[in-house]
């Protein structure tokens, strides 16, 4: 009877493998890798495709640094910090932050794109997975947040932003923003699919919100259909994700890869 009880337990594991194995294969079907990033570099990221954030006066870059210390990369990851710091004397700013962009090297458009990543927990942290249009200003080019999340949350949050829904404040017609669980000690995979008249948002494979072109008299509702790049970027404080918490850190944001797909029909 034992054996039989272990046979049918792991038999039951079988299914329930190959149960989400299909699902997850089904609801890429249609679709072809078009261009991977796995991070497989011994000491720096590809500077073809990446180049250092620099530092502004928002919120979300007012600490980017090119400090060696806020990147590395580690058993085929790209490795984001968030320190304290204590060493750079010359530059004013309490905490160092590390990200990355595509900007004017690598553009996305009319496709899906995943990144996978894992995302430690402090008070204070931010980090972030977002795209801006390649040649256009914010707001008017749009914003996609494919994750954002704060302190210690196990949601993330995807969010667009336009002169639609920031200039003109209009953000439940249609709906502009929504969350999702993560599993906030392991990866997530984290994703947008770019159509011509829709942006579909969703973490480890599950549908969050789709965010629609419609019919306006107001302008700037859809600006996504254009090549966007991509932001990769450890973040710290703000008056949105609040104060940092100087003994949490240093706090680590480690992304495994990106993948770019688009539809077998449309592939070039």
């Amino acid at each position: 009877m034992k054996h039989y009880k272990g046979l049918l337990f792991i038999s039951s594991l079988f299914f329930c493998w190959m149960f989400v194995s299909c699902k997850s294969t089904q609801r890429l079907a249609g679709w072809s890798l078009v261009w991977e990033e796995n991070f497989n570099q011994k000491k720096d990221f590809n500077e073809q495709v990446w180049s250092k954030i620099p530092r502004g006066g928002a919120d979300w870059n007012n600490y980017m640094t090119d400090f060696d210390s806020c990147y590395a990369m580690r058993k085929g990851k790209l490795v984001l910090r968030g320190i304290v710091n204590h060493t750079q004397l010359n530059d004013t700013a309490p905490y160092l932050t590390g990200g990355v962009y595509s900007k004017g090297k690598k553009a996305f458009s009319n496709g899906r794109i995943e990144i996978r990543a894992k995302l430690d927990p402090a008070k204070g942290a931010w980090p972030a997975i977002w795209m801006l249009a390649e040649n256009a200003d914010w707001p008017v080019g749009g914003e996609i947040d494919i994750m954002e999340r704060l302190n210690h949350d196990s949601i993330a949050y995807q969010t667009v932003h336009s002169y639609y829904t920031y200039t003109l404040g209009l953000k439940e017609h249609p709906k502009s923003g929504s969350k999702g669980r993560i599993d906030p000690d392991g990866y997530n995979v984290f994703a947008v699919e770019m159509y011509p008249d829709s942006l579909s948002f969703y973490i480890n494979n599950v549908h969050t919100f789709t965010y629609p072109r419609i019919q306006t008299i107001e302008k700037g509702q859809f600006p996504f259909n254009r090549p966007f790049y991509l932001l990769i970027d450890m973040q710290l404080g703000g008056s949105w994700v609040g104060a940092v918490d100087p003994k949490e850190l240093p706090v680590e944001m480690k992304v495994d890869w990106v993948r770019f797909y688009q539809r077998k029909s449309i592939k070039q």
